[in-house]
């Protein structure tokens, strides 16, 4: 039998205990009057008032000295410390304190006072069990090296890590500013499908399911844009929406093939437009979750104050390299690649390849954040042209900290030249690009019905929790991100 396993049933030979002394072990309820935070900030208050409160978590450690003894509990708000005497809560709970293990769940009323060191504690007067804990706390969570074992058992994570806790918190709070914004700006909230006929509006490769009642395959979105799109085209000038989306696609510390993003579009507004309105939305967003428009990633400090930084696609490049990438083809361009290291595969065409180059060449240096304008025609097929440069279309990312937060158009809205880029992506398609868009028939439908003009806007809500949480993998800023197979991975060991 292994340690955990000796242990295991350790505390599951308490649990028959307690059974047997017509102990609960699992409670109903209980009635919470503060919880840990309240307590330390009232303290001085409760004491004074010799008020008696009820507070409960999740016991952390236990300190004994005889028949007196102290212990953490731990809530959601942080760590109060308890102490028992069995004299104050009588000798049969006492007892049970001593069927107690660390990662128990109990509820405790008593009062508040001050020990000689200074520490802001309960005296138990009475102590219920809430919740018996099967399985050990590890003592060492940080010291993991498989941080496959975090992600997989979070809930864990979440019970000894508190900076876990504390991003996720900070996600909830970017989320509620973020709609508290837009809305503010008026935009609608609204809901688009996930199970798609017809996938688009990235490079991607989809998952794929069948729908048995329908008799036909479904894809998994991998982007929100083309049904928010035609929602402009229905009349609603401005919408928005946040949700998941889907890419079948490879694993690294920025990219998961579950991922949220919010997207939204504004009828008659351009890229320009949407460069405002995000400088606004990012810092209205830290400035409610933060306090300032500065936030620490990776030990730098990024400033988020507008005006923020803006530079051309291909003149960073030319910069850069001292080559022209706007005027050249794919062999010079492929070329141009392997001088700088980059390895592209031969069914890559011109407009990967240069992204390829970007990301490698340009991406990592821009830390303060940093709007890239003007990009290839191949990377943007639902973009518009550029006004006096067709050899570039209307779009900006926003990078800060090296990462890619947001993606914005100036939309396309000419059903003729859709349907063309759809066809120039078709062709790719035949090619071998898996991730080339597809034709969507009803799309271009819905724009000859009429779309106005449009700016469209797509923020990466993970990459922007972990920029304002300091936190370093994506799988840091999603709860319960995809992780490999336990058995496989043990059978490989």
């Amino acid at each position: 039998m292994s340690p955990l396993d000796e242990l295991t049933k350790l505390r599951r030979d308490k649990l028959e205990i307690l059974r047997k002394r017509n102990t609960p072990a699992y409670a109903y309820s209980f009635k919470i009057s503060h919880r840990s935070k309240e307590i330390l900030e009232s303290a001085d208050a409760l004491q004074s008032a010799n008020e008696t409160i009820s507070v409960a978590g999740r016991l952390m450690s236990k300190r004994g000295h005889g028949k007196a003894s102290f212990s953490h509990i731990k809530d959601f708000l942080g760590k109060i410390q308890v102490y028992f005497r069995e004299d104050e809560v009588g000798e049969e709970a006492y007892a049970l304190f001593d069927l107690l293990d660390v990662g128990d769940i109990v509820g405790v009323r008593g009062k508040v006072f001050k020990t000689k060191t200074g520490e802001t504690t309960v005296k138990a007067e009475e102590l219920v069990l809430l919740t018996k804990s099967l399985t050990p706390l590890p003592e060492k969570w940080h010291g993991l090296k498989d941080v496959e074992t975090r992600f997989r058992r979070r809930y864990v994570d979440l019970i000894v890590n508190d900076f876990v806790r504390d991003t996720f918190v900070m996600r909830g709070k970017v989320l509620t500013a973020m709609r508290r914004f837009l809305d503010s700006k008026g935009f609608t909230e609204v809901e688009t499908p996930i199970l798609q006929p017809i996938y688009g509006g990235a490079f991607a490769k989809p998952f794929t399911t069948r729908h048995e009642a329908l008799e036909r395959r479904l894809y998994l979105r991998v982007s929100d844009e083309l049904y928010l799109k035609r929602l402009i085209v229905g009349g609603f000038e401005k919408v928005y929406e946040i949700g998941k989306d889907f890419r079948n696609e490879g694993m690294d510390k920025l990219h998961s093939p579950e991922f949220t993003m919010m997207e939204l579009y504004e009828a008659y507004s351009d890229y320009l437009d949407m460069m405002t309105l995000l400088e606004e939305m990012v810092c209205s967003i830290l400035m409610e979750v933060k306090g300032s428009t500065v936030c620490e990633f990776d030990s730098q400090n990024i400033d988020f104050k507008p005006p923020w930084r803006r530079i051309g696609f291909f003149d960073s490049l030319k910069e850069k390299t001292g080559l022209d990438l706007l005027d050249m083809d794919e062999k010079s361009t492929r070329k141009a690649c392997l001088q700088f290291g980059i390895e592209v595969g031969e069914k890559a065409g011109y407009g990967k390849m240069v992204d390829e180059l970007f990301s490698s060449v340009i991406q990592p240096g821009l830390i303060q954040p940093t709007c890239v304008i003007d990009y290839p025609k191949d990377l943007s097929p639902l973009a518009k042209e550029k006004r006096g440069n067709p050899k570039v279309v209307e779009r900006f990312e926003l990078f800060a900290g090296g990462l890619e937060l947001a993606n914005s158009f100036s939309e396309q809205n000419d059903p003729t030249e859709q349907e063309k880029q759809f066809e120039r992506q078709a062709a790719l398609r035949e090619k071998g690009d898996v991730e080339a868009q597809v034709m969507d028939r009803d799309f271009i439908s819905a724009l000859e019905c009429g779309m106005p003009p449009t700016g469209g806007l797509g923020v990466g809500i993970d990459r922007l929790v972990m920029l304002f949480s300091n936190v370093g993998n994506i799988r840091e800023a999603i709860l319960f991100p995809p992780v490999r197979n336990e058995i496989e991975e043990e059978g490989s060991e």
